[in-house]
């Protein structure tokens, strides 16, 4: 693989939660954050991934023969596939006819990914959108994601970066330079919490929200809330008086949590740790709204 190239998982178009009006989220690939919520899973690898899905096989076998690493096995009338020989070459998922075997993630040339965005331009005139950088983590992929950004402001498209924050704040502030929006991600204020939720502390995390809050760039602070995790009152008050005090910062993002996610862990061959986790109720949502509000922050509810 050309590491040149960005690594991607999806491209949504006419996305309408992703920033404002109609937009083109590109969905880069790997990130440093591995959150019990995850509603995208498949975009925490880095690599190209390789699944089977059980339900699609015919039982013709002729991905047995086509493997060259012998990586596939017919066992119990179902096929099974050993990682640590298969090498990604994806024989299996050209030669499956009923599309049992696919690829997750891919590698594109900026060329394409540009003309896959100039498609929707006349959406964005009429609209007012843009394109959507989202993940995985696209700061996982400064480089490329940088170079996009600036490609993308060449031809005067709205750019939005929808990040965790959890980057080099050198990295983040150069791509501030070439950003008109972030979708910034604030999931716990308490540090051992958030390790023990994302994998990772959070004082990256926050420290650079106070340096971008400074930078007078354009930021929508996101919370996914999550009952049980993230949504007690002594918490969200914590939350509300760190954003209270920062410049230029007076919107937040409630994103409720949904369990969507089920059948791509089952894809995956993951453990679905969303399964343990809980919707909050109308009246948790209304309560956070109000203590948010009584700090003078706008909220808005998504979903």
């Amino acid at each position: 693989m050309d590491n040149t190239y960005p690594m991607l998982f999806a491209v949504k178009r006419y996305a309408l939660h992703d920033g404002p009006n109609i937009r083109t989220t590109i969905f880069f690939k790997g990130c440093p954050l591995n959150c019990f919520w995850c509603h995208n899973p498949e975009g925490i690898s880095s690599d190209l991934e390789v699944v089977t899905i059980q339900a699609k096989c015919i039982g013709c076998q002729e991905c047995l023969e086509g493997c060259p690493e012998s990586a596939l096995i017919w066992i119990n009338e179902g096929i099974e596939r050993d990682d640590t020989r298969c090498s990604r070459c994806l024989n299996c998922v050209e030669i499956c006819p009923s599309l049992a075997h696919e690829a997750i993630g891919w590698q594109s040339d900026l060329d394409t990914i540009i003309r896959e965005i100039e498609k929707d331009l006349p959406f964005f005139d009429h609209s007012k959108g843009g394109v959507t950088f989202s993940g995985g983590e696209p700061l996982f992929q400064a480089e490329q994601l940088i170079e996009l950004l600036k490609r993308c402001g060449e031809l005067d498209i709205h750019r939005t970066v929808d990040t965790s924050g959890f980057a080099e704040t050198d990295v983040l502030l150069e791509v501030a330079q070439h950003t008109e929006l972030f979708l910034y991600d604030l999931k716990h204020m308490d540090s051992i919490e958030h390790k023990k939720y994302t994998g990772v502390p959070n004082e990256p995390i926050l420290a650079n929200l106070r340096k971008l809050a400074q930078t007078n760039s354009d930021v929508r602070v996101r919370l996914p809330l999550v009952a049980t995790i993230n949504d007690s009152q002594e918490h969200i008050q914590v939350m509300a008086e760190f954003l209270r005090d920062l410049p230029h910062i007076s919107e937040i993002d409630i994103l409720p949590y949904h369990d969507l996610a089920g059948a791509k862990y089952k894809k995956l061959s993951r453990t679905d740790s969303t399964s343990h986790l809980y919707i909050p109720s109308s009246a948790t949502i209304d309560r956070i709204r109000t203590q948010f509000e009584e700090h003078g922050l706008s909220v808005v509810i998504d979903g």
